[in-house]
């Protein structure tokens, strides 16, 4: 199920608590490129199936990842984009976006979207799974 436009942002917006789309709408942007960049192949393929069109858009045409980021260096690189975002700010804007994009992808693409990526993400997806608590 493809998640209309409004309807990803308005989530993202109450699960951040942001003031206003625009806020949320760019802190989508800024987390699901970063994402892009560590997933490759038919998983990000099906994940884009599952956003809407722009956000999709972000996801295909991500920034250059030179190595996989552990969730501490995402959370550090979401923060650098961010502006006035601190680290805890950054891990709240990635979970608003993670959990809504989540949300969209069935329990399975979830399954193959944790295994490309390091451990702990699930957590930054709001999906610990048992036996991955820190």
């Amino acid at each position: 199920m493809t998640l209309r436009w409004e309807a990803f942002l308005d989530r993202v917006q109450e699960r951040g608590e942001y003031d206003t789309a625009d806020e949320a709408e760019h802190v989508a942007r800024v987390v699901l490129a970063l994402l892009g960049a560590h997933l490759v192949g038919q998983v990000r393929a099906d994940l884009a199936a599952r956003l809407p069109e722009t956000l999709a858009l972000v996801l295909l045409n991500p920034l250059a990842a030179t190595e996989p980021l552990t969730p501490d260096r995402f959370v550090r690189a979401t923060a650098a984009w961010i502006e006035g975002a601190t680290e805890t700010t950054a891990v709240w804007d990635i979970g608003a976006v993670l959990s809504t994009a989540a949300d969209a992808a069935a329990a399975e693409l979830m399954d193959r979207i944790l295994l490309q990526l390091p451990p702990g993400y699930d957590l930054l997806f709001g999906r610990p799974h048992a036996g991955h608590r820190p």
